[in-house]
């Protein structure tokens, strides 16, 4: 896909559509209309509704729709074939072909998203990572911790987040997105949670407020520091002219030039 990498994807209830412009102005290319676990059943229709009202012809968005094993999936598959979107981002994602379903009925730029909330959809994260449009894994922590017992968000999933880090990299997909933080008003477990993903190979979080948005992207943004030794690695390496050479006491071999020339691919 060739679309920009986002760090930070920002839902919006679809029963709140009207908070669309002021989610794209904290975050102009990850905000997600989400359809399923913000808008309850008695109101998928009314939403679905308002999205096509508001958002037809406008801007694109991201649009979490509801699973494939729901009765409200195929209405709205037929209403994001009608949309201008970045993507759409398939909840409970198990089954590969209920994700080519998805590449079909909408636009080919459409980015396809399946969240592995699941024992089951985790097991399959190669086959799901190897259908066309796909663009990134998105974990579900939350949902996955419940599918499999699991009392705990740190060291307790690591081993799913570092499967999912890899079966995104064997599909040449771009690096998976962490899953939300739910503690809204604590910005340092926000912070840690953030951190740790992108330590592990995650390239990017769900975010659940607005407020987190910022700390989010600081986060994946290299640190004054990164960009400082990327620069003196970049520059003794051209320097260098091939030969062997040191920088801060280290040698630097090709994939610490190629780490250094990443994180200043990323300066803006």
């Amino acid at each position: 896909m060739s679309a920009p990498i986002a760090r930070a994807y920002l839902f919006v209830p679809g029963t709140r559509i009207e908070r669309v412009a002021k989610a794209r102005a904290v975050l102009p290319l990850g905000v997600i209309v989400d359809l399923e676990d913000a808008v309850p059943p008695s109101d998928k229709g009314s939403a679905r509704d308002a999205l096509a009202r508001e958002l037809h012809d406008r801007e694109p968005v991201y649009v979490r729709i509801n699973g494939p094993e729901t009765e409200w999936f195929e209405d709205d598959l037929k209403l994001c074939a009608t949309l201008a979107l970045h993507g759409v981002l398939v909840p409970k994602a198990e089954n590969p072909e209920d994700l080519r379903r998805v590449a079909t009925a909408v636009a080919p730029s459409v980015a396809v998203i399946p969240i592995v909330e699941s024992a089951r959809g985790y097991a399959n994260a190669a086959g799901l990572g190897e259908v066309s449009q796909v663009q990134r894994l998105a974990f579900g922590s939350i949902d996955f911790q419940l599918d499999l017992n699991v009392d705990g968000e740190g060291e307790e999933l690591l081993f799913f987040r570092s499967g999912l880090v890899l079966a995104s990299r064997l599909a040449g997909l771009q690096p998976p997105i962490d899953g939300v933080t739910v503690e809204i008003d604590d910005i340092e477990q926000l912070r840690h949670d953030t951190m740790r993903g992108k330590r592990l190979g995650f390239g990017a979080k769900l975010c659940i407020h607005p407020k987190q948005v910022p700390t989010v992207l600081e986060c994946f943004r290299p640190t004054s520091e990164e960009v400082a030794w990327a620069k003196r690695v970049v520059a003794a390496a051209e320097a260098a002219k091939g030969g062997a050479v040191a920088v801060d006491g280290r040698m630097v071999d090709r994939p610490v030039i190629l780490r250094a020339a990443e994180i200043l691919r990323h300066v803006q």
